[in-house]
């Protein structure tokens, strides 16, 4: 009876998750291009307001739609108890989204730190790394593939009832 209204908030959970994905790896193939237009040859304020876009899209947008995606998709996985092959596979990939974002966020400083010395790569590169993640995640929450070729220890596949091992704080 207790578990009732946490259920009920599996939808609002899955809205959450599919929105902050959407703007997640939308902000992360814009960001590269936005980079791009980090030119030493731009006038002072035209540079000014171009850092100051594109370090507010990541901080204030592509950042935080991150975490809310990360947040929501953990409470997913253990109120449906999604505990299959396929969705250890999406997360091999948002792992490797997570280290796109890291990436980019880290031009982004460079780029901030030192004007005219730090070039940005080539959009294509960020955008091929940010776009293949988004790809496999969506084709694979989709699709929900059996992937019984992989074979996976029990202990990966079946919740296991169990309280975790720590310890309690006394008061």
């Amino acid at each position: 009876m207790t578990l009732d209204w946490i259920l009920s908030t599996v939808p609002l959970l899955k809205l959450l998750h599919v929105a902050g994905l959407t703007l997640w790896c939308g902000g992360l193939l814009v960001l590269p291009l936005m980079l791009a237009r980090h030119d030493p040859a731009v006038v002072a304020d035209d540079y000014r307001i171009i850092r100051h876009a594109t370090h507010m899209t990541y901080t204030m947008i592509v950042t935080p739609a991150a975490v809310l995606t990360v947040i929501a998709g953990t409470w997913l996985i253990f109120l449906r108890e999604v505990f299959v092959p396929w969705l250890y596979a999406k997360l091999a990939f948002v792992a490797l989204l997570v280290a796109v974002h890291a990436w980019i966020g880290h031009v982004l400083v460079k780029v901030a730190e030192k004007p005219g010395r730090h070039r940005p790569p080539h959009p294509l590169m960020p955008v091929a790394a940010a776009l293949v993640p988004c790809l496999f995640i969506l084709t694979l929450v989709l699709a929900k593939p059996t992937l019984d070729w992989i074979s996976f220890p029990e202990w990966m596949t079946e919740p296991r009832g169990g309280q975790l091992p720590l310890d309690v704080p006394s008061r």
